[in-house]
């Protein structure tokens, strides 16, 4: 059941009505004639075999208001390419692949590399920032959303609310941020954005004071969601994240370009299931270890651009702050559970709790060790001043692997 309640900096756009689907589209498509829209979706070669992305293509295939649909294709050999490019043929809009382990988009990124301006690590923020490359080379929209491919309980719902109020001429808002509640088969799931995310923040605040970054990212129902939408515009000067710090980096870039009224959330679904990533506590390189370090260290760096000093006894006192924060949530969600007749391993979520808890200490120590370091690719716009015909080279390049 959804509320009303509006609370923090930015507007909160409720699922009061359920059944408003058949009217939204039709409303959209009206939009549409006025705002062109875009749907970018970054995936791996994998989960065009995995349970989700069959039925996600199904369900956009029946949106009449998307104007363009453009997937970013990673780990993709020759062979496994055309399998994708016959994959997504059922979709009956306008659609490009970009083939980002083909030999033209291979080139290209060669070509970025010698002037310094390349995306330095492979993964979803490089795949996105070529998408978002295309779709402004491309001039065919306006409006782009952007949501993953391993979403189990996808409905085309989903894509409705979170393109209405960048779409809406009526509306004011530049960009829009999807929220739900995670709940699957009887478990509450989320453990990075519960147990790290909001914790911290709030620990933030307690040990360097008010921060007006801080309430504006507390201010986000599910501030580690996967799925946006923004206009055009601001595509072009946003730097995106390479790392695991996509969602906050993207968060923080907004806070950097729009005002807080240009900037919304929605609640996109009743119920959100996806892959769910290894808690991998014996390496921090991979699974929900590596993401809480990329979180915590891209939170820090914004920090510090704000003025705020950081240093080696602000992360001892976090360290404490942030345990004893965290620890108080597990009670509250294990509460939750209970009055919902939810399963809730208080066990586990403690053990969580002790891992992240390691992993803000490294975050901070990795901070202070690499202080310049900047995960951030450079935005389209600088990219542009740099290679003036760059955007011209991508969409030939794109245009010729679907041809």
């Amino acid at each position: 059941m959804s509320d009303f309640f509006q609370n923090g900096s930015i507007t909160t756009l409720h699922r009061l009505d359920k059944n408003r689907l058949a009217e939204m589209e039709q409303e959209l498509l009206g939009f549409s004639k006025h705002r062109p829209m875009a749907l970018v979706l970054p995936s791996l070669f994998s989960e065009l075999k995995g349970p989700a992305l069959s039925g996600i293509i199904k369900e956009i295939s029946q949106v009449s208001y998307l104007n363009e649909v453009i997937i970013g294709l990673d780990n993709a050999d020759a062979s496994e390419f055309a399998y994708a490019r016959e994959f997504f043929s059922e979709l009956p809009q306008h659609h490009r692949i970009l083939w980002n382990d083909g030999p033209r988009l291979r080139k290209l990124n060669v070509q970025l590399i010698e002037k310094g301006i390349a995306p330095q690590e492979l993964g979803k923020g490089r795949n996105v920032w070529y998408c978002y490359g295309y779709a402004i080379a491309s001039g065919r929209s306006e409006a782009v959303a952007l949501h993953d491919c391993d979403i189990l309980t996808y409905d085309r719902e989903l894509l409705a609310r979170l393109f209405y109020p960048v779409a809406n001429p009526a509306f004011h808002y530049e960009f829009c941020k999807g929220y739900y509640y995670r709940v699957a088969d009887q478990k509450i799931n989320g453990r990075v954005c519960r147990l790290l995310v909001t914790p911290l923040l709030r620990s933030l605040k307690k040990v360097i004071g008010p921060c007006d970054y801080l309430d504006y990212l507390d201010s986000f129902r599910y501030a580690l969601s996967g799925e946006f939408a923004t206009r055009m515009d601001t595509i072009k000067e946003i730097r995106i994240p390479s790392d695991w710090g996509l969602e906050i980096g993207v968060l923080s870039e907004m806070y950097r370009n729009q005002s807080r009224k240009h900037i919304c959330q929605v609640e996109i679904a009743d119920a959100y299931d996806h892959k769910h990533q290894q808690l991998s506590p014996k390496d921090i390189n991979t699974g929900l270890s590596k993401m809480s370090i990329d979180i915590a260290k891209a939170i820090f760096r914004k920090l510090a651009t704000e003025g705020v000093v950081l240093s080696k006894e602000t992360f001892r006192t976090l360290k404490a702050t942030y345990y004893r924060e965290a620890l108080d949530a597990v009670e509250a969600y294990y509460s939750d559970a209970c009055i919902n007749g939810l399963k809730l391993d208080r066990h586990l979520e403690e053990q969580t709790v002790e891992l992240f808890t390691q992993h803000v200490i490294r975050a901070g120590d990795a901070f202070m060790d690499r202080p310049s370091e900047t995960p951030f690719i450079p935005s389209w716009n600088r990219v542009v001043s740099a290679i003036p015909d760059i955007l011209d080279r991508l969409r030939d390049a794109v245009e010729e692997d679907n041809a």
